[in-house]
Parts: C-alpha cells; sequence; structure tokens
C-alpha cells in the first residue's frame, strides 16, 4: 500500500482570509508566562490616526497654499498657512490623548508605540519642515531645502531615540527638544507672521535659524521638563483651576502669538537651564 504525500502546510480559513484583526502580538501575561494577542485596540488607535489625518491635512494645506501664492493670491495663501499650523496644533493635542487613553483603558501594545511613532513623523516632522519650506525657506534655493531637511531629520532621529529609551531614561525629562514642542515652534512662527500678511520669503533666514535650531535641539543631549511628575488625578487646591482658567483665556485672546511665545520659552528654556547648570559646576 502506497502511501500518501505530505500536504503542505496551508493556513487554515479564518487565517487566509485576511481579517482586519490579522495583526498578532506576543506579550506576557500577568504570571509571566507569553500570550499571542489577535488584533489591535481601537479606542487609542483612533486618536493616533486623527493625528495622522491632522498632519497630512497640514501638509495638504502647505500644498494648497504655494498653489496660491504661485497664482499671485497672497491673501487666500495666508488662509492655507494658518490651516496648515492650525492643524499641526490639533495633532500635538490628538497625540497627547492617545497614550493617556491608552494608559487610563489598560490598552497599550506594541503596535499602538510604533503607530504613533510613524504619525508624529508625518505631523510633527514632515508637515512642519514643508509649511517652513513652502512660507519662507523655498526662495533660498538648496539651503532652504537643506534647512528643512535638517528639522526632518531631526525629527526622525528624535523619534527612533525616544523609542529605544522607552522604560530607561529619567521620565521627569525629555532628552532632546521633543518633535511636538518643536513643531510647535516652527508652526507658530508660521501662523504668527502670516496672521499679519507677512510673507515669509521676508523673513527666510530668521526662519532657516529656527528651523535648523529646532532639528538640532531635537537630537541634542539638552534635558527639557517633561511635566510627567504633574498629577493630574489628584486632588488640587481651587486656585489651580482658577490659574488652568486664566491660561486658557491669555491663549485664546491671541492664539498665534501666545503659542508662538509658549513654545519658543519652552525651546530656550533647555539650553538656559543647561547653561546655568554648567555654570554652577564651575563654581
Amino acid at each position: 500500500m502506497s502511501e500518501r504525500p505530505e500536504e503542505p502546510n496551508t493556513p487554515s480559513d479564518a487565517d487566509s482570509l485576511l481579517p482586519v484583526d490579522e495583526h498578532v502580538e506576543e506579550g506576557h501575561d500577568a504570571e509571566g508566562r507569553k500570550v499571542r494577542h489577535r488584533g489591535i485596540y481601537l479606542l487609542p488607535n483612533l486618536f493616533t490616526t486623527a493625528n495622522l489625518f491632522a498632519g497630512f491635512y497640514s501638509i495638504i494645506s502647505s500644498i494648497s497654499a504655494h498653489g496660491y501664492m504661485s497664482a499671485g493670491d497672497p491673501r487666500e495663501a495666508s488662509k492655507y498657512f494658518a490651516f496648515a499650523a492650525i492643524a499641526i496644533f490639533v495633532a500635538m493635542v490628538l497625540d497627547g490623548l492617545d497614550g493617556r487613553v491608552a494608559r487610563m483603558t489598560n490598552t497599550q501594545s506594541a503596535f499602538g508605540a510604533e503607530y504613533d511613532s510613524l504619525s508624529d513623523m508625518a505631523a510633527f516632522g514632515v508637515a512642519p519642515a514643508l509649511l517652513a519650506f513652502v512660507w519662507a525657506l523655498g526662495d533660498m534655493g538648496k539651503v532652504g531645502w537643506m534647512v528643512a531637511f535638517i528639522y526632518v531629520a531631526g525629527a526622525a532621529l528624535r523619534l527612533a531615540r525616544f523609542n529605544t529609551q522607552v522604560g530607561t531614561a529619567d521620565k521627569r525629562y525629555f532628552i532632546g527638544l521633543a518633535s511636538p514642542a518643536a513643531a510647535g515652534v516652527v508652526a507658530g512662527i508660521v501662523w504668527a507672521f502670516s496672521d499679519y500678511g507677512i510673507q515669509g520669503s521676508k523673513l527666510s533666514f530668521l526662519v532657516a535659524l529656527i528651523v535648523a535650531a529646532a532639528g538640532m535641539l531635537m537630537v541634542s543631549n539638552i534635558k527639557y521638563n517633561s511635566f510627567k511628575e504633574l498629577d493630574l488625578k489628584g486632588r488640587v487646591p481651587f486656585v489651580a483651576i482658577l490659574a488652568v482658567v486664566l491660561v486658557f483665556a491669555v491663549v485664546f485672546s491671541d492664539p498665534p502669538r501666545i503659542l508662538l511665545l509658549i513654545f519658543l520659552g519652552y525651546a530656550v528654556s533647555g539650553p538656559v537651564q543647561f547653561l546655568i547648570r554648567s555654570r554652577r559646576r564651575k563654581i
């Protein structure tokens, strides 16, 4: 009697249909045993997707602004520059929410962390660089796009370094300027000046210095306060609520200029504290 030839290993019907939740992620349970989780968590990844969309919308708005500038309509271009900048700030809010939602609902995952990093690269790496290039750096030729690339590379390296330092770095500080803060500086400059109808070509040299500096600060070893030690769940004095209301009122009184001052001040705070600490060591 002849033996039947062995059939090759074929996936089951359930595995071959490529369902929405085909992603499989390995992890460990409470007792340390290795387990496999199928699918992804919906809620935190919805916020991450919204973050990605905001970054994509910023890119599209920058391209639209360039089109209006080429057509000789600076007023309409200024409107789209503002849209692009606002989209970056919206992405910051969404980026802050996805991580908090994941922690509050205990839905952290390696997939979510990688997806968040890729979304951040689009929203806080590519989008601000393109916005700055279209608004101010394009007239500088090769220097302009090199400055924009320095920023993009800085954001990519910053995000890669952050991913490899998770769980080992001091949570009270960021090493290097966080990419959302750097994006806030760039978007704030464009929004603040274009809101007054000022064309970026008149500030190209200044913008180039700031964009390049933001890119370098992201990959520096300068410490920045992360504010993660703030306990948002605990009780706070009543005056703290009044302070929060006051901050919101000040920001909404003049969003472009106030946000620029806030993020510019935060970006400068790192080098200033570094110089102060260095001087104290010498003394």
